[in-house]
């Protein structure tokens, strides 16, 4: 018997909370990403862990809010917890690993390709993981073709998402490159639950498992509050959070032919008097 999917039990409001989902987590880490490139050496790697953490738990946090609103009609659904919170330990170690890619290597070429590759396949295996945590009475089957689009549509926009991160470094970029990104992860999404069939089965055996009500809170109280906290450090200047001494490599390294010739230039309008009435004092005599 073929179950009856429904995947917008409450219309737009969680496709659309997922979404915002998503971008919040992919603004706040592509914004770190473009810090790291911005701040010294010794920063990077903090900005960069910052980063894939928010965008991990920006995607696992959209893919619940949406399956909030997926349901199946003739069983009821519920979710193993080891499995479903294992899906965001997945997202959050292959996003890094591709951001850390990018953040060293830089948002061109191979480099970039790879970056873009690793984040796609992190946000499909979070998502197929996810699903694999599900406990219903009956089986799940997806359509091959249709699964192969989910997981190119995620690889093509975090590539692009990862570009744009890399390339640009003011902050309406990093907004436009969240945007690709939540496309990224709600494209993913809603593509890989076109491809899904549900067979039930006849038995009436009890399946076990927790309610999607039972998960609401842990991942509200633990993945949205770190996301809150990101933005917070996001919001502030690099310099205010870190101190001085995670700018001043960076200033000294492109700053120095810039900034010295300023100070220069704002020092000669005094000294040029002082010298002219120097040599105007010595040559006085001199013509005496």
């Amino acid at each position: 018997m073929r179950g009856t999917v429904d995947g917008f039990t409450y219309g737009l409001v969680t496709p659309v909370v997922a979404y915002l989902m998503a971008c919040l987590g992919g603004a706040l880490g592509l914004r770190c990403t473009t810090r790291s490139i911005l701040v010294a050496q010794s920063w990077r790697p903090g900005w960069l862990a910052l980063g894939s953490a928010a965008i991990g738990s920006g995607i696992w946090t959209m893919h619940f809010v949406a399956m909030m609103g997926f349901t199946v009609k003739e069983a009821p659904i519920h979710y193993d917890k080891a499995l479903t919170f294992a899906s965001l330990g997945v997202a959050i170690v292959m996003v890094g690993v591709g951001i850390f890619i990018v953040g060293y290597r830089g948002a061109r070429g191979a480099a970039l390709f790879t970056g873009g590759t690793i984040t796609g396949l992190g946000v499909a295996s979070m998502h197929y993981l996810g699903m694999a945590g599900m406990r219903l009475n009956g089986k799940l089957e997806y359509n091959t073709l249709t699964v192969a689009a989910s997981v190119v549509i995620a690889m093509a926009a975090a590539t692009a998402a990862l570009w744009a991160a890399g390339q640009v470094r003011g902050f309406t970029w990093s907004v436009g490159a969240s945007l690709v990104m939540g496309l990224a992860v709600s494209g993913m999404h809603y593509t890989g639950m076109a491809a899904l069939s549900v067979h039930l089965h006849d038995t009436g055996v009890p399946i076990g498992g927790d309610s999607p009500a039972e998960l609401l809170w842990p991942m509200l109280v633990g993945p949205l509050a770190f996301l809150v906290l990101a933005g917070v450090v996001v919001m502030f200047d690099p310099m205010m959070v870190m101190g001085k001494p995670a700018v001043a490599p960076v200033e000294n390294k492109p700053g120095v032919p810039a900034h010295p010739a300023v100070h220069h230039q704002a020092r000669r309008p005094p000294l040029r008097p002082v010298r002219l009435a120097g040599r105007r004092g010595s040559r006085t005599p001199q013509n005496r």
